[in-house]
């Protein structure tokens, strides 16, 4: 296949702002920190609060489980859990019939301080710029697009 090319020998398709995983990196960065610089006065980094919104939604959870829902390698999950187990939000105990498994839960500091967090979600859409529907729209894209992704990881693996 032949490289376009510009007349003075560059590649323009290598430019660094063509590239979607660099337009990714950049978006990503710009909201996490959207995201960092509202739950700060709470006491929570961005990775913490994705830990504790999974723990909304189901608890107590197996660690491994915490890490794959939050798309966490789980040897970065642990010290967040310590973190968020010496702040007094979470608690972790391993069950007598299972002493590999780590079951995390949320104490009652930890389910209070959903109720604090529930404007964080909203301020940082509000900063986009993008109405309900646009953000809606581009979450569902970009779930569609990581799931088209680790679809093909996984064929190419299997093919491997």
């Amino acid at each position: 296949m032949k490289q376009d090319t510009a007349s003075d020998g560059r590649f323009p398709n290598l430019a660094i702002d063509e590239q979607l995983c660099f337009a990714l990196c950049r978006a990503a960065r710009a909201i996490t920190r959207a995201y960092a610089q509202r739950l700060a006065p709470l006491g929570l980094t961005y990775p913490q609060y994705l830990v504790m919104l999974a723990l909304w939604e189901e608890q107590p959870m197996a660690a491994g489980k915490i890490a794959e829902r939050i798309c966490l390698d789980p040897s970065s999950l642990t010290p967040l859990l310590k973190r968020l187990e010496s702040n007094g939000l979470v608690t972790r105990h391993r069950p007598a019939d299972n002493q590999r498994k780590l079951l995390v839960g949320l104490t009652q500091a930890g389910r209070d301080l959903q109720a604090r967090t529930a404007d964080v979600q909203h301020s940082v859409a509000a900063v986009t710029g993008l109405d309900v529907g646009e953000l809606a729209a581009m979450r569902d894209d970009l779930h569609a697009l990581a799931d088209q992704l680790l679809d093909a990881d996984r064929q190419d693996s299997a093919a491997a």
